[in-house]
Parts: C-alpha cells; sequence; structure tokens
C-alpha cells in the first residue's frame, strides 16, 4: 500500500494546491495523512471572529473536507497563522510526523515561488511549509543523528522518503490524470465555508484551472501539475 504524507500551511491548502490527486490516491488506495502546519487562525475578515473560534471552524472544515477526498488521517501543528518561518522547530515537528508516518511520498509546496501571474502573491506560509518540509525530508528525517533524541527517547527511527511532490511549481515534471476526481475536489473545498464566498465560481476556477491546455476542445483533459523528486534508496 501506497503511504502518502501531505504537509501544508493551512486547511483548504491540500484541496486547492492538490485535491484532486488525493482524491485519485485515495480512490488507489493509499494510505494518506494530512499534515497542516497551521489552523488557519488569521482567515477571517469578520469583526467579530477570535483566534480561538477561528482554529475550531476550521479544524472541523478541514476533516470534512478530507473525508470528502477519501483522507482519514489529519493532524495539526498549531503553528501561529502567517507567523511560519522555516525553524529547526518547524523542521523537527515536520520530520518527527515522517518518521511516525513512514511515507514513501510527500507532498509540500514550492518554496521558491514568490508569486503566480501578475494577480497573485504566493502567501508566506506556504514558502515557509515548502522549504522547512524539504529541509526535513532531507536530510533531517532520514539520518538518525539529526535530533537524535527522536530515536533515544520516543522510538523513532530515521525513515527516507522515495519521493518528493511539489506542488503549486512553474516548472512541473508530471502531469496527473484527475479527469475523474475534479468532483472529489470541489466537494472537498465546499466543506470550507468560512474562506470560500462564492462556491459556484471556485468550482468554476478550480474546472478551468484544471484543464490541459494541449488537450483538444472536443475531448478537454483535466490535470494536476507537480515536479517530482525521486530518491536512491
Amino acid at each position: 500500500m501506497k503511504r502518502v504524507m501531505a504537509v501544508f500551511a493551512h486547511p483548504d491548502d491540500p484541496e486547492f494546491f492538490a485535491g484532486a490527486t488525493f482524491a485519485r490516491w485515495a480512490a488507489e488506495g493509499a494510505e494518506i495523512t494530512f499534515v497542516l502546519a497551521t489552523s488557519g487562525d488569521k482567515g477571517s475578515d469578520d469583526p467579530e471572529m477570535t483566534h480561538e473560534r477561528l482554529i475550531v471552524i476550521r479544524e472541523e472544515e478541514e476533516r470534512n473536507a478530507a473525508a470528502a477526498l477519501g483522507v482519514k488521517d489529519v493532524v495539526f501543528l498549531r503553528y501561529p497563522d502567517g507567523e511560519l518561518m522555516p525553524t529547526l522547530e518547524l523542521r523537527r515537528d515536520i520530520a518527527r510526523m515522517i518518521r511516525l508516518r513512514k511515507p514513501d511520498i510527500v507532498v509540500t509546496c514550492d518554496p521558491t515561488v514568490f508569486w503566480f501571474g501578475d494577480g497573485y502573491v504566493n502567501h508566506p506560509d506556504h514558502r515557509a511549509i515548502g522549504q522547512a518540509t524539504f529541509d526535513a525530508v532531507f536530510p533531517t528525517a532520514g539520518n538518525r543523528l539529526y535530533f537524535i533524541e527522536m530515536e533515544r527517547d520516543e522510538g523513532l527511527k530515521a525513515h527516507k522518503v522515495r519521493q518528493l511532490y511539489i506542488s503549486g511549481t512553474v516548472s512541473p515534471n508530471k502531469k496527473i490524470d484527475v479527469a475523474g476526481y475534479i468532483d472529489a475536489q470541489i466537494a472537498a473545498l465546499r466543506q470550507h465555508k468560512s474562506q470560500i464566498k462564492n462556491m459556484d465560481e471556485m468550482a468554476e476556477w478550480m474546472r478551468k484551472g484544471s484543464r490541459d491546455p494541449e488537450s483538444p476542445d472536443d475531448a478537454p483533459r483535466y490535470i494536476e501539475s507537480f515536479r517530482v523528486m525521486t530518491f536512491e534508496a
């Protein structure tokens, strides 16, 4: 059975960045864990909202969204939203999750992307979680002498990840056919009621964004693209 760990910054990131791929892998029998560094406690313009209330709302939304994709395991590290940095502490916490769940594949964000097109600045948390995850995958999680206390005190042995899937990248080298899974992705995103104001516009935007520009008009294909790195055993 394929084991997958997705490491992202906020609730709704797994669904937006790679939701259809996760739905496909889950349908194929993969064991998938979502690790969210924050609980999205700053994602509201409601003047009456508090950090504490929003954490409860967004964690519930993410669990429901993950379930819609077929993902049962969701972990929140509960770092403050909007304040992520690729610190040793964050790297250690991600490496711990890798050693616990022993994934074959880790999925995260591209830490080098600062903007998309002419109208969207990439969130600094996305860049930070990407860098921290890269550093956790290599060299940290696979080398027992990094954070040796994990082995000594927690019994967590080093684990080498086989592949790293980088989402939200401008230099992909792999396309995954997700034609049969767009509906599941959109159903998952519909769970994020606190974040998405117009669900129909979101659905249209997701279908448009997932369409393979190289496919013919009379037979459109739907894809999600990644930069995939494969490591030697």
